[in-house]
């Protein structure tokens, strides 16, 4: 993006709502370079054919809690999916597959950088943090290219949670994300519960058969 631009953007400030401008200096700014300004370009014309029609539903989607939120509101209207259907008909799979890490990643007090976990866990490095994520003795969640989330349930009371690692040691599947909600989730092997509350409740070894079979589960 031009210099000239992004001033010409900045002196316009006083013909648009101040959010707006800001929201739009700051996307020009990330495009400071060829690759990030053809992907934001790019995502601005599937937003905005996203918006495309009508207005009806937009102020639930402005009433969001994050932006991210804002985001996985706007595609989950009828007519964005219709626009976006048109390019890629795998738009609603992959929309239903973002907006379930997106929970994953806020449940049960969220998920946090290796430096907090590490707090949480008697004040340990996050490298120690990291290199027991490589053991499987913790779980990260991939949020970007060498980076994780860590799901604060997997700590208690300053530790792993009891039984925690016996799990991961015996699970059925590599995918961190499907491992996550296996915890999260209700499971029939354990009558309906969730595997996270029938660790809480000491069933330490429950837990670790429906985990070893949870790629079965998933197959059948």
């Amino acid at each position: 993006m031009a210099v000239k631009d992004l001033r010409d953007l900045e002196e316009a400030a006083g013909t648009l709502p101040e959010s707006t401008v800001a929201a739009a200096v700051r996307a020009m700014r990330a495009g400071g370079d060829a690759l990030r300004s053809v992907v934001l370009a790019r995502s601005l014309n599937a937003l905005a054919d996203a918006m495309a029609g009508d207005a009806r539903g937009l102020e639930d989607v402005a009433s969001a809690p994050s932006d991210l939120a804002v985001l996985l509101r706007m595609l989950e209207r009828p007519e964005a999916l219709e626009a976006l259907l048109g390019e890629d008909p795998l738009a609603a799979a992959r929309l239903r597959g973002i907006e379930a890490r997106s929970k994953l990643l806020e449940q049960e007090g969220g998920a946090v950088p290796a430096e907090e976990l590490g707090l949480m866990l008697g004040g340990i490095t996050p490298q120690a943090v990291n290199k027991r994520r490589k053991a499987g003795r913790l779980l990260g969640l991939p949020v970007g290219e060498s980076r994780y989330r860590y799901p604060v349930w997997q700590v208690e009371g300053g530790q792993v949670l009891p039984g925690f690692e016996e799990v991961l040691n015996v699970f059925g599947v590599e995918d961190p994300w499907m491992r996550a909600a296996f915890f999260l989730g209700g499971n029939a092997r354990l009558g309906g519960e969730r595997p996270l509350d029938e660790l809480r409740r000491g069933n330490v070894e429950a837990v670790k058969r429906a985990a070893s079979s949870y790629g079965e589960q998933l197959a059948d």
